[in-house]
């Protein structure tokens, strides 16, 4: 996109802080303080976009929770920012009546209803604070975004639209209608942020028709209302009015399950799947050292700190879809920059203190002040390296620890040649029973990887080895029956999904510490280089951005929103290439498709290049 979904969320609730007008650019004159009050839903949205500081330039002196015990403060205006529940709602009419704040602007996440607004408006009349509600929005913004390029549904009560939540055997009718409706509503409010009006293209008999069929229609609606069309005018971003408009991928889970399984090679999706990672912050349990508790005392409680992963950490924004040795050495490499600088300001700094009065040491000292000054100037810029070193630092030692203790650069080799089948170099029996290699889950994800992308199911006789090893190990064999079950019900025997030849190259062991004084002790681990290869979801979007004739998506629905008329058809009437699309998966996507899609970008921005060079070469 032209402009990030980050970039227009912010902008989005930057102006609902400024009291819903647009900000002055430069402005030199104090900010109006107000107080911010959200629900976790409205934290959750804010905290990964803009910092405590941003708040505070902003004019926010406090942000509290709707729920938590608040004193009243008459004089200070309040913006809420909540999800218009029922509760939320009751909660927000007893601050009307105890006369909280100055006045309220209250903002709606997702669009209230009428019978729910009807309420706050007669509890303002009986409060008599209709002069003081201020102003009443709906802000669509009911998605989280955590990079420039991706948005997820939720945080709070995530697992109502899970995987698991749209699968389970028992789920009612009503039930499969609200999680549908939760998605749709994202979805609704990420296009009206976004100001641009997709097409959609989704796999048939699946929850991703569902989500497209519902999708299309609220779309077709809104629409269709041109007065209050959330579409038209100044909805709608500079450059919307283009004849481009983006594609919409609705993919379900079920076409590609081995890969959230999989364990990963990469920094940040390993950072997600062996640290405790939300959005965008990680928090860490410190080592207390080798000091013993003494007996009969009670253990000593594990610090935690909390380290942020934002768009303004460079070495994140450069490394976090690097192979994690990479990451090392690149720490490594930073850490010994940081000390050349250091060292170098010290050694002025004795300089500095030089004595006699000849020409060449005055001359050598003006020449040094003025290096001085400049290295001076550099100190903030320093100390936020440093800061951002000993952060990464942390964050990879911590991830080392489990690589290390749960073998994951053996499993991940493993996995890719049991996915790209490759050779194995060790029974599958050996990597389950081995003691020293991995945790409970660690053994169950790799066993249903084989299930999954095996062409045959393995014999009875072989299974029942396979589960008594799991059992011994002490693996829950509930995913099994599951994968099981979901494997005969998707025929998935007769057309097991395609990886390709994805078997990562080693480059030998670390079997040394990298550096001499290095922080990062890597013995015994693998130095694998990953090798580029689409995955599932990232050929699926190949095939429908390029228009490409291809079994896997020749059936796809497509759905315009802007045709009076729906129409139930798989032939695109659009048949130029998409420049933009987006990619949602129904049942939850991974950081390593997120990167997949990031390298595909990558390769298909390159060769746009290459044949642009060629186009101006044959000129």
């Amino acid at each position: 996109m032209a402009a990030g979904i980050r970039e227009k969320q912010t902008v989005a609730l930057k102006r609902m802080l400024n009291f819903n007008v647009p900000p002055v650019k430069n402005s030199t004159g104090e900010p109006v303080w107000k107080v911010l009050i959200y629900d976790r839903f409205g934290q959750d949205i804010i905290s990964p976009l803009l910092s405590v500081k941003e708040l505070r330039d902003m004019g926010i002196t406090l942000h509290l929770l709707l729920h938590s015990d608040r004193d009243a403060i008459p004089d200070v205006p309040a913006v809420y920012f909540v999800m218009p529940t029922e509760e939320n709602i009751d909660r927000m009419c007893q601050d009307l009546r105890n006369q909280l704040y100055e006045s309220y602007y209250l903002n709606f996440i997702s669009a209230i209803s009428r019978s729910k607004l009807e309420d706050i408006a007669n509890a303002a009349i009986g409060a008599n604070a209709v002069t003081q509600v201020a102003k009443v929005f709906d802000q669509y913004l009911n998605f989280i975004t955590l990079e420039d390029d991706m948005f997820v549904l939720c945080n709070q009560n995530k697992e109502l639209v899970s995987y698991r939540a749209i699968n389970r055997p028992d789920i009612t009718d009503t039930e499969m209608e609200t999680i549908m409706d939760t998605i749709v509503d994202s979805l609704f409010c990420f296009f009206v942020t976004l100001g641009a009006i997709p097409i959609i293209r989704c796999s048939r008999g699946t929850a991703a028709e569902m989500v497209a069929v519902k999708l299309d229609k609220k779309l077709r609606e809104n629409l269709r209302d041109a007065r209050n069309s959330l579409f038209t005018g100044d909805t709608l971003g500079a450059g919307q009015f283009s004849f481009q408009r983006p594609l919409l991928v609705l993919v379900d889970r079920n076409i590609d399950l081995a890969t959230p399984l999989h364990h990963t090679w990469t920094y940040q999706a390993l950072v997600h799947d062996v640290l405790d990672f939300h959005l965008n912050r990680v928090n860490l349990e410190e080592s207390t050292g080798m000091e013993s508790t003494p007996a009969g005392a009670r253990p000593k409680k594990k610090n935690k700190k909390s380290y942020d992963l934002t768009a303004s950490d460079k070495f994140w924004q450069k490394h976090k879809g690097s192979p994690f040795p990479e990451v090392a050495e690149s720490v490594q490499e930073e850490l010994e920059s940081y000390r050349a600088q250091e060292d170098e300001v010290k050694r002025l700094k004795s300089i500095m203190g030089i004595e006699g009065e000849d020409e060449g040491a005055i001359s050598m000292l003006s020449d040094n002040t003025a290096k001085l000054t400049s290295a001076v100037s550099s100190l903030p810029e320093l100390l936020e390296k440093k800061r951002l070193i000993d952060l990464h630092t942390n964050v990879a030692t911590a991830v080392l620890e489990h690589i290390k203790s749960r073998k994951l650069d053996v499993y991940f080799e493993y996995e890719e040649k049991i996915m790209s089948k490759s050779t194995l170099d060790k029974s599958l029996l050996d990597m389950i029973s081995d003691p020293d290699a991995g945790t409970p889950e660690d053994k169950m994800r790799l066993f249903l990887i084989y299930y999954i992308s095996s062409a045959q199911a393995p014999s009875e006789i072989d299974l029942e080895q396979y589960k008594k090893a799991l059992m011994d190990a002490g693996c829950n064999l509930a995913p099994l029956s599951y994968i099981k079950q979901w494997k005969a019900f998707t025929k998935m025997a007769s057309a097991p999904t395609s990886y390709g030849n994805t078997t990562p190259k080693p480059l030998g062991l670390f079997s040394r510490v990298m550096n001499t004084g290095s922080q990062f002790v890597m013995e015994g681990v693998k130095n694998l280089v990953l090798k580029q290869q689409n995955l599932p979801v990232t050929r699926i979007l190949d095939n429908l951005m390029e228009m490409k004739s291809n079994p896997e998506t020749d059936d796809y629905r497509y759905f315009d929103p802007k045709m009076l008329r729906g129409s139930d058809s798989s032939v695109p009437r659009n048949k130029n290439p998409f420049q933009e699309a987006i990619v949602f998966v129904v049942g939850g996507g991974n950081y390593i498709e997120y990167q997949n899609l990031i390298d595909y970008i990558k390769v298909c921005v390159l060769l746009s290049v290459v044949v642009l060079n060629l186009l101006i070469e044959t000129r």
